[in-house]
């Protein structure tokens, strides 16, 4: 599908496509988030006065309840570009506002992040930002909002680091790359980053996260030294680590998802093993004790779940890999039954075949979901109406017609959350789907 609605399919008039409430901000807000996930990192925003105040709403706060952290609130510096730039430019104004947020500010990175207006009237950010790189590192990442996307937005950044910032380094065989989780457009961004390098740890891998961790400098210029970048995206982060390949060898290993319980994480592990042999013999001993123990602790929920809900039907409404989790999790390794998943993160064409793959072919038994794209809100109610389900893991956009129109449980897992905060709960690794049935079955026990 498509995944617009018309204004004309509403009102009958013959205008352009509108959207309600599609699941993701611009490229200008994907970029933001990036650089609030690097630690001392300081974005500057070449832009209107009202695109900051945007993601601090919109991308943020959207996130399950987060915040921008210290260089992300309403103190962001901005440029804050008003209608007579658009005549006589804003490339002075840019110059000095790097010059004052250098005297105010004490990071360790500076990353300028420019809107639609100045792309339109065609100033020289590039140019700008040069003048200041003797003194400061600093990058210019390009994420006017017709570009794309959060996730395109993401993509930039990382874009902008490789060709403005990275230098060659000597491979360290063991180190690899952790890329296509996108800070705050993934709700569990921040504690599925820290399972995935607490797990590889455990096998002798170094994995760079780059978000999240102090140094957050030393981790990015840290990129190119690594033997592998895993990207755990069906679709973003493909683009960046292509880049990456290209400018410094790099080779690349797609996994289309964040893994949820025992048997992704142990199919994620095993095609670790396949690109880093000599952490194999580690590998396979983490898999044989893990599996057991996360098996063990699945007695506990066993009988409830058999007793309250065996071949509960349900739905996704979620970004692909999200889903692809999700999905994959609750039907073959618990008695749920997929009956929808909607998919809201607007992957390009050439990887749709390879998500419904995974969404049919990588779910056992003879049940399969059928699967939607689609970004327009009205239309996603549309297709929830058209099913039979007791469940729904969506957005909180889903909270209320879940239980309104559907009567329905509900669990937001997809941006946007209001309704619930997330600082590190996740779903990822061995023990993921525990928690993940744990959340679900406390919607059965004291629905809300």
């Amino acid at each position: 599908m498509s995944g617009l609605r018309s204004v004309a399919e509403v009102s009958g008039a013959a205008r352009a496509p509108v959207v309600e409430a599609p699941r993701y901000s611009c490229a200008f807000g994907g970029a933001f988030g990036a650089t609030l996930g690097i630690f001392n990192a300081v974005p500057i925003l070449h832009s209107g006065p009202g695109c900051g105040m945007a993601q601090q709403w919109g991308q943020t706060l959207a996130a399950a309840h987060n915040g921008g952290g210290p260089y992300g609130s309403t103190s962001t510096p901005c440029s804050g570009l008003m209608e007579e730039h658009v005549v006589f430019g804003g490339e002075q104004k840019l110059r000095d506002l790097i010059a004052s947020t250098l005297e105010l500010v004490r990071g360790d990175l500076f990353v300028v992040i420019t809107g639609c207006v100045p792309a339109l009237i065609g100033d020289d950010v590039d140019a700008v930002v040069k003048d200041f790189r003797d003194r400061v590192p600093i990058v210019h990442v390009p994420a006017h909002g017709f570009l794309g996307n959060s996730y395109a937005g993401y993509e930039a950044f990382l874009e902008a680091f490789a060709d403005q910032l990275l230098e060659p380094r000597e491979v360290e065989p063991l180190q690899v790359n952790i890329l296509g989780v996108v800070p705050y457009q993934h709700l569990f961004w921040k504690g599925s980053l820290a399972v995935v390098k607490e797990t590889l740890a455990r096998v002798g891998i170094d994995a760079n996260i780059v978000f999240t961790e102090f140094g957050g400098l030393a981790n990015l210029e840290r990129i190119p030294a690594a033997a592998l970048n895993v990207v755990l995206s069906p679709w973003n982060g493909h683009r960046a680590a292509a880049k990456l390949e290209a400018k410094f060898g790099t080779p690349f290993l797609a996994f289309p998802n964040v893994p949820v319980g025992p048997q992704q994480t142990t199919r994620f592990l095993e095609a670790l093993a396949a690109h880093l042999p000599a952490a194999g013999e580690r590998i396979r001993a983490l898999i044989a004790s893990e599996e057991r123990s996360a098996y063990r602790f699945a007695e506990y929920f066993a009988e409830p779940l058999i007793s309250g809900f065996p071949n509960l039907q349900y739905a996704v409404v979620a970004d692909s890999g999200t889903a692809i989790g999700v999905a994959q999790y609750l039907t073959n390794e618990t008695t749920f039954i997929p009956e929808v998943v909607i998919l809201t993160d607007d992957p390009p064409e050439e990887a749709r075949e390879a998500i419904v793959r995974a969404l049919t072919d990588g779910i056992d038994g003879p049940l399969k979901p059928d699967v939607v794209f689609e970004i327009d809100a009205y239309l996603i109610r549309e297709q929830l109406r058209q099913r039979v389900f007791q469940l729904v893991l969506g957005s909180s956009l889903e909270k209320y017609p879940a239980q309104d129109l559907f009567n329905a449980m509900h669990l937001s897992i997809g941006f946007p959350s209001f309704d619930r905060l997330v600082v590190d709960r996740n779903y990822a690794g061995y023990r993921g789907g525990l928690a993940l049935m744990e959340d679900v079955m406390s919607k059965w026990i004291r629905p809300s």
